[in-house]
C-alpha cells in the first residue's frame, strides 16, 4: 500500500532504519519562608547496561552496552531488537490504547472518532475476512481478466497508483529538486515482491534458498486462491520479476541525485521508452494534463517498455493477480495472511510469531490516518518543556556547525561563504505539524477493511496530484508526530524530529546536558550534516539542486569520503555479507559530522566551566556513552542480513564504532593508544565536517 506520510523518494533523508523513562532524584530545600523544589540531574546513563569487564578502549560498544546484549531477548514477532524499537513499541502501545478507547464510544457518524474507530473495528473482524475470502478483490481480478491487449496494461497500471499495487512504473508528485518552489510528477521503477533487485541477482547459497522460498510463496498463494496450475503461476510470476530485477538501477546507483534527476516531456518520455503507452498510464493515474516527468531511471523504463511488450498478456495476467493477492494479504482471509507471514515474516526477517492483530491493526492506522491519531497523541503524550529544551540545543548545534566550516582546512573560502548560505537557511520542525491533515475525503465502514485501505490510498494520492500546479506547501511534514525517528528534506532544507523520538534514551528531560547532547545532539547533528553529505551537498539553501562547490574542494570531498566507503566495506557483521560502504555514506558522513559537531557544541554549552562528575562519569565521557547507548541494538541473522543488502544505515554497533575510531576527542577522553581495539592510524581517519 501507499505510505501516506512519506514525502518524495528522493527528498526525505530519516536517521533510521526503547529506553524506559528514568525516575528523577529530586532535593527540596525547605525554609520558613518558601519551600524551593530543586531537580537535581541524572547523568543518563543505564548504568546495568554496561559491561565493565570491557575496556572502553577495545570495544565501547560493548562496553556500554554489554549487559544489555547478554540479557535482553529479541521479541518473537521482531528481527531485531534495540532502543529505536523500544520506542516504537512504547508508541504503539499509547496509540493503541487511544483507539481502543475510541473503539468504545459512539461517535457521529463521519467524526475522527467514528473513522478511527470504525477502522480498527474492521481490522479486527477476522471472521468476517475469513468469511469473505478473496471476495473484496473480485472486481480487481475482473478487471484483469477483461484485458484483452498489451495496449489495456498501461490503463489499468495508471488505475492502480493509487493503491501501489502490481505496477513495474510508479509514479508520484513532489518538490521538483531544480525548482524546489513547484511540484512536478516522478516516475521510478518497482514492481518486485522481494526488497530488492539483489534479492534476484545474488547467486550466493543463502540467496539462492529465499528465492526458492519465494516461488513456493507464490506457489502457495496460487493454490489458496484456487488458480489452475499453481507451480506454472511461480514460474511466471519469478520470471517476470527477474527480468524487472535485471533492468532496475542498484540502491547505490538510486543515492545519486544528478543520475536520478532525468527531466523529459512525455514525448521525449515515449521516445526514451517506446512501445508503452506512457499518456493513456498518465492519464488513468489522473495527470493526464502533466506536460513533463522526472524520469529516475531512464534505462529501466526502456528495458520495462520493451519487456511489457514482449512478455505475453497473460502471463501479465497472472502476475497482476498474484500481486493484488500479495499487497494485500493482511486485509484478506487469515490463510493469505499466514502464507504472507512464514515468508516475509520467518524467511526475510527470521521472526519467530506474527505480531498482535492489535498491533498490526495500529500499523494500518498509522498509514491511513497517521496524523489524525498524532493529533491526539501529541495531546496526551508530549511535554512543552522537550521542545522548548530542544529548540535551544538546535541554536547551539547550528552555532557550533557554523563554526565547524569555519574551521575546516581543506575548504576554500568560496565554498565556505556558499556552505554558510545554505546553513543559514535550515529550517527546524518539532513536535508536531503546525497545520494537520485533512482526511475529510476519506469514508470509513465498519465492515470494509480493503474499502477502507483503497479509499485512504485514493484520498492520498489525489491530494498528492493535487498539489501539482500549487505553491510549496512548507508546513507539511513526512512523519507523524508518533514516529521514533528525525529527517533531512533536501528540496525544503529542513531538519524535522517528530516528538515520539524525544523520550530516553534519545532526550531525557531529567538527565545533565552531556548524554543529551550526545544522543539527541548527535541526531540533530545528524540530520544538519544531511544537508553537507555527499548528496545533501548537491543542493542549495533554497532547496534546489545545483553545483556551489570549488572544484578543488569537491575533489577534497570525495578523497575523505572513499576513505570512509573503504573503512564501512571493511565491516563484516555476518557470514561473508560485507556492508556496503557506498550504499551508507550519506548516513555515515552524517553519523560522523554530527557526533563531532554535537560535542563542539556541548563544549561551548560549558562556557568555560568543568562538567560535573555524575556516577564517576566526566561530562566528556558521558556524552560518548549517551552516543552508544542510542545504537544498542540486537538482529536475528536474516533480519541483519536484509538490513546489510537493503538499508543505507550501518547496523547499531557500526554507528558507534566507526564514528568513534575516528575522532580524536573520543581518544583523548578515553586515553585510546595504537594497539587498542578503538584505535585508527592518524592517516585513515575520516575527517570531512
Amino acid at each position: 500500500m501507499f505510505n501516506k506520510t512519506t514525502l518524495a523518494l528522493a527528498v526525505l533523508i530519516a536517521l533510521v532504519g526503547c529506553e524506559k523513562a528514568q525516575t528523577p532524584t529530586q532535593a527540596t530545600d525547605t525554609t520558613p519562608a518558601a519551600v524551593t523544589e530543586v531537580k537535581t540531574l541524572t547523568s543518563g546513563i543505564e548504568l546495568s547496561n554496561m559491561d565493565t569487564s570491557v575496556k572502553p578502549q577495545q570495544d565501547f560498544f560493548r562496553y556500554v552496552n554489554g549487559n544489555w546484549l547478554a540479557k535482553t531477548e529479541i521479541p518473537a514477532d521482531k528481527g531485531r531488537w534495540g532502543s529505536f524499537d523500544e520506542l516504537r513499541e512504547n508508541a504503539d502501545k499509547q496509540v493503541l490504547a487511544i483507539v481502543q478507547e475510541l473503539a468504545a464510544k459512539t461517535a457521529e457518524p463521519g467524526s475522527d472518532t467514528q473513522k478511527i474507530a470504525d477502522f480498527y473495528r474492521s481490522y479486527m473482524d477476522t471472521a468476517t475476512l475469513d468469511s469473505l475470502g478473496l471476495e473484496p478483490l473480485k472486481a480487481d481480478f475482473a478487471k484483469v481478466d477483461a484485458l484483452s491487449s498489451h495496449a489495456d496494461l498501461a490503463k489499468l497500471w495508471g488505475e492502480l497508483q493509487a493503491y501501489r499495487t502490481g505496477t513495474p512504473v510508479v509514479l508520484f508528485v513532489g518538490q521538483d529538486q531544480k525548482a524546489s518552489d513547484q511540484y512536478i510528477t516522478l516516475a521510478s521503477q518497482s514492481g518486485l515482491g522481494m526488497p530488492d533487485r539483489d534479492y534476484y541477482l545474488n547467486t550466493d547459497e543463502k540467496s539462492k534458498q529465499i528465492q526458492q522460498k519465494y516461488q513456493a510463496y507464490i506457489t502457495q498463494v496460487a493454490e489458496l486462491a484456487g488458480w489452475p496450475e499453481p507451480a506454472k503461476v511461480a514460474t511466471t510470476v519469478y520470471a517476470i520479476e527477474s527480468q524487472l530485477a535485471q533492468a532496475q538501477w542498484s540502491r547505490v546507483q538510486n543515492r545519486d541525485r544528478n543520475a536520478t534527476y532525468n527531466k523529459l516531456t512525455v514525448a521525449q518520455l515515449a521516445e526514451t521508452a517506446p512501445g508503452f503507452d506512457w499518456s493513456a498510464l498518465l492519464a488513468a493515474a489522473k495527470l493526464a494534463d502533466v506536460n513533463e516527468v522526472v524520469v529516475r531511471q531512464p534505462t529501466y523504463l526502456t528495458a520495462f517498455a520493451k519487456l511489457q511488450s514482449e512478455i505475453p498478456l497473460a502471463d501479465w495476467q497472472t502476475y497482476l493477480k498474484f500481486h493484488l493477492v500479495r499487497a494485500n494479504s493482511e486485509l484478506l482471509a487469515s490463510s493469505f495472511d499466514q502464507a504472507s507471514f512464514e515468508f516475509y515474516g520467518k524467511t526475510l526477517s527470521g521472526l519467530e510469531a506474527q505480531r498482535e492483530r492489535e498491533k498490526r491493526a495500529v500499523a494500518a492506522l498509522e498509514d491511513s490516518l497517521g496524523f489524525m491519531l498524532g493529533k491526539i497523541y501529541v495531546e496526551r503524550h508530549f511535554k512543552p518543556e522537550a521542545k522548548e529544551r530542544m529548540d535551544q540545543m538546535i541554536k547551539n548545534l547550528r552555532v557550533a556547525f557554523k563554526e565547524a566550516i569555519d574551521g575546516l582546512e581543506w575548504m576554500s573560502p568560496e565554498t565556505k561563504k556558499a556552505a554558510q548560505e545554505k546553513l543559514a537557511k535550515f529550517n527546524t520542525k518539532i513536535g508536531y505539524p503546525d497545520v494537520w491533515r485533512d482526511y475529510s475525503c476519506l469514508e470509513v465502514k465498519a465492515a470494509d477493511l480493503l474499502g477502507n485501505m483503497r479509499r485512504s490510498g485514493q484520498c492520498e494520492f489525489d491530494r498528492m496530484v493535487a498539489k501539482l500546479g500549487q505553491p510549496v506547501d512548507r508546513t507539511e511534514w513526512g512523519m507523524t508526530p508518533q514516529t521514533v525517528n528525525a529527517y533531512y528534506s533536501s528540496t525544503m532544507n529542513e531538519i524535522v524530529f517528530p516528538a515520539a523520538i524525544l523520550q530516553p534514551p534519545f532526550f531525557d528531560v531529567n538527565a545533565d546536558d552531556a548524554v543529551n547532547y550526545g544522543a539527541i545532539g548527535g541526531v540533530i547533528g545528524h540530520e544538519i550534516t544531511h544537508g553537507f553529505d555527499d548528496q545533501g551537498r548537491r543542493s542549495d539553501g533554497n532547496g534546489n539542486l545545483t553545483d556551489w562547490w570549488q572544484p578543488t574542494d569537491a575533489e577534497q570531498f570525495q578523497k575523505r569520503a572513499q576513505l570512509m566507503i573503504d573503512q564501512y566495506s571493511a565491516f563484516n557483521p555476518i557470514d561473508d555479507l560485507k556492508l556496503q560502504g557506498a550504499l551508507g555514506l550519506g548516513e555515515n558522513i552524517a553519523d560522523l559530522g554530527g557526533l563531532t559537531v554535537a560535542f563542539k557544541a556541548y563544549q561551548n554549552s560549558l562556557q568555560g566551566k568543568p562538567a560535573a562528575v555524575i556516577d564517576g562519569f566526566s561530562g566528556d565521557q558521558r556524552f560518548f556513552m549517551g552516543w552508544a547507548q542510542v545504537w544498542r541494538i540486537k538482529f536475528r541473522d536474516a533480519s541483519l542480513r536484509q538490513q546489510v543488502i537493503t538499508g543505507p544505515h550501518s547496523p547499531g554497533m557500526y554507528r558507534v564504532l566507526g564514528v568513534l575510531s575516528n575522532m580524536p576527542e573520543f581518544y583523548q577522553t578515553f586515553d585510546v593508544k595504537p594497539g587498542d581495539g578503538m584505535y585508527r592510524d592518524d592517516a585513515v581517519r575520516v575527517k570531512i565536517w
